[in-house]
């Protein structure tokens, strides 16, 4: 689908303009973090699971609407059958967008030549410690041999990483140091994500968020900072610095403490096909239905996104309502996508 440059961007009811969406290819994960599966959890199944060409068809609407970045996350977008020719395809049809995946890099070392040849803007990789006995603890896989060393194949062949640690009180908060001579010694951006609470069956409370302001003071007390300004047109959430004298940056994105919902510009595609406008919303707007449907198609699809974004609410008043013991999103995030 053509961009038509005629038609205004998709604007919601605060102004706020979407340019971003991130698409989930599938919400299986070959991993079992802690904070994101519960031990109860169930698979999306198959025949639910949006094709690739219905996937590049939405990317298509999203695009003639405004789009111009597009991440993949899974689950695991690697466990996917195909995900890298399918990643490949989407780069050739959509060459102006910026390309993006999110991966817990246990699978990437066949396809990082690829990755890099097909364009891809960034690799954002999920890596909650350093310690390898910790690691399989927290994702109950002995991979974190894979991961360290994919990290270091992705950074020589010129992708721009972004290591992403969920910070978790009474987990991780020992590992400050090791993480942030990682960040020194590597070009790389290392972002802590304040643990947020998503999902039922996890293990989120209030005492295991590892607060954003807690991190810079800790991070600050190791190294000198240099705050670097934020990107106009990404407008990321992360607020970065640069580390004296290190290869790296750190990030901190705190949407428990410090939310940035004002300049949220992004919607989700679950992998089963529907559009989410806020990460602390359990609102769904069912699009497959629609594509498949043998008269509504693409057309309705449209409508119906335009409709969702309209409707996109300000994340933080639902946190504002969240109950003390648990979370506002009740669905696992390896199904959200992130």
């Amino acid at each position: 689908m053509k961009k038509d440059m005629s038609e205004a961007p998709l604007t919601d009811r605060y102004g706020r303009k979407v340019s971003y969406m991130r698409v989930s290819v599938t919400d299986r994960c070959n991993l079992r973090c802690s904070y994101c599966v519960s031990q109860d959890m169930s698979f999306i199944p198959h025949p639910t699971i949006l094709r690739y060409e219905e996937i590049l068809d939405l990317m298509g609407i999203g695009v003639s609407l405004g789009v111009d970045k597009i991440r993949f996350t899974g689950g695991e977008p690697f466990v996917r059958k195909g995900f890298m020719g399918f990643l490949e395809s989407a780069a050739l049809r959509h060459p102006s967008v910026e390309l993006c995946v999110t991966t817990n890099a246990t699978l990437i070392e066949p396809f990082i030549p690829r990755l890099a040849e097909a364009g891809v803007k960034r690799l954002n990789i999920s890596l909650d410690t350093l310690d390898p006995a910790k690691f399989e603890r927290i994702t109950k896989r002995n991979l974190f041999h894979d991961v360290r060393s994919n990290i270091d194949r992705a950074v020589e062949a010129g992708l721009n990483v972004k290591v992403n640690v969920v910070a978790m009180g009474g987990v991780n908060q020992d590992e400050l140091p090791a993480f942030v001579s990682m960040a020194s010694s590597l070009p790389i951006d290392l972002r802590f994500i304040e643990f947020m609470p998503i999902g039922d069956g996890t293990r989120w409370s209030r005492d295991a968020v590892w607060l954003a302001k807690d991190i810079l003071g800790g991070i600050k007390d190791l190294v000198e900072l240099e705050p670097v300004a934020r990107e106009k047109r990404t407008g990321g959430p992360a607020r970065m610095y640069d580390i004296k004298g290190g290869q790296g940056r750190i990030g901190i994105i705190s949407p428990y403490s410090n939310h940035f919902c004002a300049s949220c510009n992004r919607l989700r595609l679950t992998s089963d096909g529907n559009l989410r406008t806020c990460l602390f919303s359990d609102r769904v707007y069912r699009l497959r239905p629609a594509l498949r449907h043998p008269r509504l198609g693409l057309p309705f699809v449209d409508r119906i996104i335009r409709k969702a974004t309209q409707a996109k609410p300000m994340g933080h008043k639902l946190l504002e309502t969240m109950p003390s013991g648990g979370g506002v999103c009740h669905t696992r995030m390896s199904a959200i996508g992130g």
